[in-house]
């Protein structure tokens, strides 16, 4: 046994314990599109080695998880064991506390898997059961929780969002033809995972060079069986588009500024100063602005991060962007885990690189990732690369 923040964290769960919060890890999945910027949780209840109820926060709002779990027992959740995947919450927020709500069902005992990651509020959710009579063990099956919830942890602990590069590239690392033809490397099958990645992303990051070439939508665009499947609705799965324009080059008539869902365009101080008329008419379209330091032709990537953790609250970002973009994202250690699809087809040394990155001198300064998975999407695979 070991102690965080003041609680007993279990190290050794039986075979029952564990496959009941499995349960409840898989039923958390369900809402791992529709729940930001809330954290996707699961929640079974047990009662004499029968299940007697279940849950899933399915949208940011609604009920958590418990409350779910409770409603399905009924009078059967008093003296039942309950299985979270997260912390009960112990604050009073767009719904009441889940933690009150166990003690008012007569729940005996709860199983966490992890500690709520924001500092503010970790361990009362526990402190609170405790103090009711209830008996509580925590860190069952914590890895996989932790997992699942990546970019929730990431923004209370560290106030940024979990970054994930997507790339598309040939054989030979090209992203697009000389001429900036690019559609389609990849199949219809790497394309449909890339939505997915969308769907699962609270903003989706790119460069005023992408858009002005490919004239992008970066919207989510699902069959409804997918969407289905998913828990979602089109209308409600669309990130926000994130678009680093430092003198701010955007058309009015280009598609991002007219899909479904917002945009906000990252541009410099002289320009917010220069153009202030033109920053008014995409205003009055709807898109918001923030303005950042500009130096050596760049603006400032870790204030973005920190503004879209802290004032959108953000979870998770996906950069779809071309080479330059990508590549400060690299050289910045600003990518949590790459996604390289590579497509059976060779472009030749004439068609555009990856990413343009500072001249390396050294092997002992590359940058060095960690292969997470492979797979196969179609004719195509995908390398998943974390940071080491």
């Amino acid at each position: 046994m070991v102690k965080k923040n003041n609680t007993v964290m279990i190290s050794e769960f039986s075979a029952d314990d564990q496959r009941y919060m499995q349960q409840a890890l898989t039923l958390a999945q369900k809402g791992r599109y529709s729940t930001k910027p809330n954290p996707a949780v699961g929640c079974v209840l047990v009662k004499d080695g029968q299940v007697v109820g279940v849950g899933w926060h399915k949208l940011a709002g609604q009920h958590h998880a418990e409350r779910y779990a409770l409603e399905q027992a009924g009078k059967l959740a008093f003296g039942a064991t309950a299985y979270v995947t997260l912390e009960p919450c112990s604050h009073f927020g767009r719904t009441s506390p889940c933690s009150n709500a166990l003690i008012e069902g007569g729940v005996k005992k709860v199983y966490i898997a992890m500690l709520d990651p924001n500092p503010l509020v970790s361990g009362q959710g526990v402190q609170k059961l405790q103090q009711a009579g209830i008996e509580v063990q925590v860190g069952l099956l914590e890895s996989d929780a932790q997992a699942l919830n990546r970019g929730f942890v990431r923004r209370m602990e560290h106030g940024l969002p979990y970054v994930i590069l997507k790339m598309a590239s040939s054989l030979d690392g090209r992203t697009a033809l000389q001429n900036g033809k690019s559609k389609w490397i990849t199949g219809a099958e790497s394309r449909l995972e890339v939505h997915k990645l969308r769907a699962a992303s609270g903003a989706i990051i790119t460069g005023i060079g992408t858009v002005l070439a490919d004239d992008p939508s970066l919207t989510v665009r699902l069959p409804s069986d997918v969407l289905n499947e998913m828990n979602l609705e089109q209308t409600t799965a669309q990130p926000l588009r994130v678009v680093f324009d430092s003198t701010l080059n955007m058309p009015l008539n280009a598609k991002i500024l007219n899909e479904p869902g917002h945009t906000l365009i990252v541009i410099a101080q002289d320009t917010a100063d220069k153009k202030m008329e033109l920053v008014q008419s995409f205003k009055n379209r709807g898109v918001t602005f923030l303005t950042v330091s500009y130096h050596a032709g760049k603006l400032d990537l870790q204030t973005v991060l920190h503004h879209l953790a802290k004032i959108e609250q953000i979870n998770t970002v996906m950069v779809e962007s071309g080479a330059t973009l990508a590549g400060d994202f690299l050289a910045q250690n600003a990518v949590d885990e790459l996604h390289s699809f590579i497509a059976p087809c060779v472009l030749g040394n004439q068609a555009k690189p990856m990413f343009v990155l500072p001249t390396i001198q050294n092997m002992d300064d590359k940058i060095q990732l960690q292969t997470a998975s492979v797979a196969q999407f179609g004719e195509d695979v995908r390398i998943v690369f974390h940071k080491r």
